[in-house]
């Protein structure tokens, strides 16, 4: 194979045409793991399968290798005519047999496009006639990259496409394996894979590796509650593979039909969709990281969510009044739980109906709102899609309007479509029109006129109809009943929703189905963005490719067990690989009754979800972190204060998704690809590159074993420190304790909790420093007003950068807003020092106090060979030093004076060694506000200015 860098011109001279093994092959001696299916609509016996020049070997019951399968040689396309263009070539394919299928297509047009370095799209189309395509807007390239890291090849007949790594010679698609189907509803593509390692193809409950051996995955949105082995909400047709060297690549399908993906055991992929066209792209990664920013590069990076949305949010079905709604949130306060979202589910709509508020149990909804606003607080309430049809004329505003302005989906008649949900028989808006952004804009308007929301829960919105296809039924005709049908729950495309004839803006429901919520999601994000003139925030159910642009997710009716609180957490990592980062499930669960237990252990974990809110059925026993013991509250509201002690770090990691195409809650193998350890692990998860996390997902625990990547691990708690060479240990794990530790080589910037963002924005800071063996740690701080609309685009934040080296930790601002004036860093805890300093300065000033602590051990036990658990630094116990598990104490203060150099301060200490095996050193030096007073006889009023970040 050429080397890396190879020339584009170079490139090309590959695409000379391969051999075929000539027609009529029938070789049948093919391994079991290797058959591909001959008859994927429908079983077939042994004479049906022989007829269609295919090989018949029975296998045993269950899923397995099919019975009728390809025999090698199989003939379908021919590769005509490889010349190359300026973005790379193009090919025309013949058909050269008929096949099996209605509709066949006998010619097509193959173009491939060396698009970036990293980045390899090919597109199969039928070029005499229009067929739809994914109305979704990507890169457009001019020419082609100079050189790549992947080379091309092309098999004359039958056609298929190699597609290598250059460094490696590793083969990551090779379409040679099964023949090309390309009808009209009906395109089939197979692929081998390097590895067993895959992962994506949402949205399903599943593992974070799926299984190779004989599974199907079904894409086509559906409202089901999470439940294994069907298709569930949303439909990502992306996969990211590993390869045996820790290299990575992806693979995505640009197609919205229903489709299904099955996975074999040789291992190989095929790819069975029943519209639209071949429009795939490989990325080439070579780390995970890469490929999904590579990914992101297509589809678009997420959007910035405000700040206050990644506080913790609360709702019931069943809060079905004003008084009991704001009762909630007394309670909450009086039980001093942060709460930043108060939702409502549809008890607030007069007869379950969008954009209504009930005027007897809600008659003082506005004022309800308001009142929220003056406490700090946010308000959601859910919107549902479909539209109440069935009043008088003149009596709904939105039906009314929307019928004028012919903005509802059409049945074959040309008429409306009429389905039925929680209101009634609904009629459901095309978002694909843009009369309808129109239409759902100025309702939105109306509402928030009214009662003024600060975003949106789109639900309901795959989207889901409780009679199938319609009041009417549906057509008898192949789009309802077309020649394959995927595995969809339910056996029919119109199961649980509208009919697939029926008729958009852009093309039929057929094709557009899936993209319905996105397209709300697009809608209610413009809406909300004109209507408010803030950063909008919207939650769908309902998700596909480029979802996180505009909107977060969260993981539908999940039950309320503990098998659902495991799936959570590949749910929320293949989001973020999906590039839809603010993502939740609902803590505790939804439906069916929680325990104690379990909303402990899920509030813990939830507090690592980037989206964080309760959420439960109005049959469920009560769930708010109140309703339980003492006990109980006391190790969920710790759980809450340490997440909103992490926000600024959690914000800073939304900056880099949304400005990098970074992931913010992502899986092991992301940061350690070399490491196989890691590659199946999901019962963990990170956030960034620095905290691991580790939470209790059975009942009855009170220790959990995780996987350690090799390096010093510091608990976020102070209380021990892992020198890991990629092992498993058992950790202490209490009801009231979850497990987070910091990576070496990482700073954090931290902020005392409070009942609010609002309120939390305005506290002190803190920084936690885990240092390298090595002594060296790197951080940064992203901040802004957390809410204007492009702050990052507009230049309008404050950036900065801490590092640590040489006994010294260094904040270099890069760049100034106002944002933080008034921000005083108040803590330094500095994990890693292994002899007690002699002297710390601050700007060169000395700190006298300044405590240091490496007596503090803790045990893990490893169930295989134990790594190092040794003493770790506690922090330095100052005046209002605050940390996530300590209220302010009330000794002596410090302020740190601040730098002549502007943007720059430098803390130092002098330990008297240059170089050690670091196991402790907490520092902590405050700034007190101006006029706060003595707090005790102990402590002294600050006589320096404050130093501001």
């Amino acid at each position: 194979m050429p080397g890396p860098g190879v020339a584009a011109a170079a490139l090309l001279a590959l695409l000379v045409p391969a051999a075929g093994l000539g027609a009529g092959a029938t070789d049948c001696d093919v391994s079991p793991g290797s058959r591909f299916d001959c008859g994927p609509e429908r079983l077939l016996a042994r004479e049906g399968c022989e007829a269609r020049g295919c090989c018949y070997v029975p296998a045993g019951p269950g899923p397995g290798p099919p019975w009728c399968f390809f025999p090698r040689g199989y003939r379908s396309y021919r590769a005509e005519n490889v010349t190359a263009t300026g973005s790379g070539y193009t090919a025309r394919l013949r058909r050269v047999a008929a096949s099996f299928l209605p509709g066949d297509v006998g010619c097509l047009r193959l173009d491939v496009l060396l698009e970036t370095p990293a980045r390899l799209r090919f597109t199969l189309r039928d070029p005499a006639r229009q067929r739809y395509e994914v109305p979704l807007a990507t890169p457009r390239v001019s020419g082609q990259a100079a050189t790549t890291l992947y080379g091309v090849q092309v098999n004359e007949e039958p056609f298929g496409l190699v597609v290598y790594r250059q460094r490696s010679g590793q083969v990551l698609l090779n379409t040679t394996v099964a023949p090309l189907f390309f009808a009209d509803q009906f395109l089939q593509i197979s692929t081998s894979l390097p590895s067993h390692f895959i992962s994506g193809l949402g949205e399903h409950l599943t593992p974070l590796v799926l299984d190779t051996a004989w599974t199907r995955v079904t894409l086509w949105n559906r409202d089901m509650a999470p439940v294994p082995q069907v298709n569930l909400y949303g439909s990502h047709p992306f996969y990211l593979g590993m390869e045996d060297d820790g290299s990575a690549y992806g693979v995505f399908l640009l197609n919205s039909n229903a489709m299904d993906v099955l996975l074999q055991p040789s291992p190989a992929l095929t790819w069975r969709t029943t519209g639209g066209i071949l429009d795939f792209y490989v990325f080439l990664g070579p780390d995970p990281k890469s490929v999904v920013r590579q990914y992101l590069d297509v589809i678009g990076f997420p959007f910035m969510p405000p700040y206050w949305g990644l506080g913790f949010h609360l709702c019931r079905w069943g809060y079905s009044s004003t008084d009991i709604t704001r009762q909630v949130v007394a309670n909450m306060s009086a039980a001093r739980f942060p709460l930043d979202v108060q939702w409502n589910d549809l008890d607030y709509a007069d007869a379950k109906r969008d954009f209504t508020f009930n005027k007897r149990s809600f008659k003082d909804y506005p004022e309800m709102v308001q009142d929220f606003h003056r406490r700090g607080l946010r308000y959601i309430m859910i919107v549902d899609p479909g539209i109440s049809s069935s009043g008088p004329p003149g009596t709904y505003k939105p039906y009314d309007e929307g019928l004028k302005r012919g903005v509802f989906i059409r049945n074959a008649t040309g008429q409306p479509l009429i389905g039925k949900v929680w209101p009634g028989p609904t009629v459901f808006p095309d978002f694909t029109n843009p009369e309808t952004h129109e239409w759902w804009h100025d309702m939105v308007k109306d509402f928030h006129d009214q009662v003024p929301f600060d975003g949106m829960w789109i639900d309901m919105n795959e989207p889901s109809n409780f009679v199938e296809g319609s009041q009417d039924g549906c057509p008898n005709n192949n789009l309802e009943h077309p020649p394959y049908v995927p595995g969809v729950f339910g056996g029919r495309l119109q199961a649980g929703t509208i009919c697939a004839s029926s008729q958009q803006y852009l093309s039929s429901h057929y094709n557009l189905h899936s993209l319905y919520g996105l397209t709300e999601a697009i809608a209610s994000h413009d809406a909300l963005l004109r209507v408010r003139g803030t950063r909008p925030f919207v939650i769908s159910r309902s998700t596909f490719a480029g979802h996180g642009r505009y909107a977060g997710h969260w993981t539908g009716d999940v039950g309320s067990n503990w098998e659902q609180l495991y799936y959570s957490i590949p749910e929320v990592l293949l989001f973020n690989l999906f590039g839809v980062p603010l993502v939740g499930a609902d803590i505790c669960g939804f439906a069916g009754d929680t325990s104690e237990e379990l909303c402990v252990r899920w509030t813990q974990l939830g507090a690592f979800y980037p989206f964080m809110r309760n959420h439960n059925d109005h049959g469920a026993r009560p769930q708010e972190p109140y309703a339980f013991s003492p006990a109980a509250q006391a190790a969920m509201r710790s759980a809450l204060h340490l997440r909103y002690s992490l926000l600024p770090f959690l914000y800073t990691l939304f900056h880099r998704a949304h400005s990098a195409g970074e992931t913010v809650a992502r899986p092991l193998f992301l940061e350690f690809p070399q490491d196989r350890n890691t590659w199946a692990v999901d019962r963990q998860l990170m956030w960034g590159a620095a905290l691991l996390i580790t939470p209790v997902l059975e009942a009855g625990q009170t220790k959990v074993s995780g996987y350690f990547p090799p390096g010093t691990w510091y608990s976020l708690a102070g209380d021990s420190t892992i020198h890991s060479k990629g092992q498993w240990i058992l950790l202490p794990a209490p009801l009231d304790t979850i497990n987070v530790h910091v990576r070496a080589g990482h700073i954090l910037p931290l902020q005392e909790p409070a009942f609010n963002t609002a309120e939390s924005r305005k506290k002190g800071m803190a920084l936690v420093v885990a240092l390298t063996p090595g002594g060296f740690a790197r951080g940064d701080l992203f901040w802004d007003d957390g809410e204007s609309w492009q702050t990052f685009e507009r230049g309008d934040y404050t950036e900065l950068l801490f590092l640590a080296t040489h006994g010294a930790v260094l904040s270099q601002l890069l760049r100034a807003s106002a944002h933080l004036d008034g921000v005083r860093l108040e803590a330094v805890t500095v994990l890693g020092v292994t002899s007690p300093p002699r002297q710390v300065l601050a700007n060169g000033a000395l700190v006298d106090d300044f405590s240091y602590r490496s007596d503090t051990q803790a045990s893990a036990e490893s169930p295989s060979v134990a790594a190092h658990v040794g003493a770790v630094c506690d922090q330095l116990v100052l005046s209002q030093c605050w940390t996530h598990r300590a209220a302010p104490s009330s000794s002596r203060a410090e302020s740190i004076p601040y730098n002549a150099a502007p943007g720059l301060w430098l803390l130092s200490w002098l330990t008297g060694v240059t170089r050690a095996v670091y196991t402790g050193l907490a520092l902590g030096i405050l700034a007190q506000p101006p006029g706060m007073g003595e707090t005790s006889s102990s402590s002294k009023r600050v006589k320096k200015d404050p130093s501001a970040l």
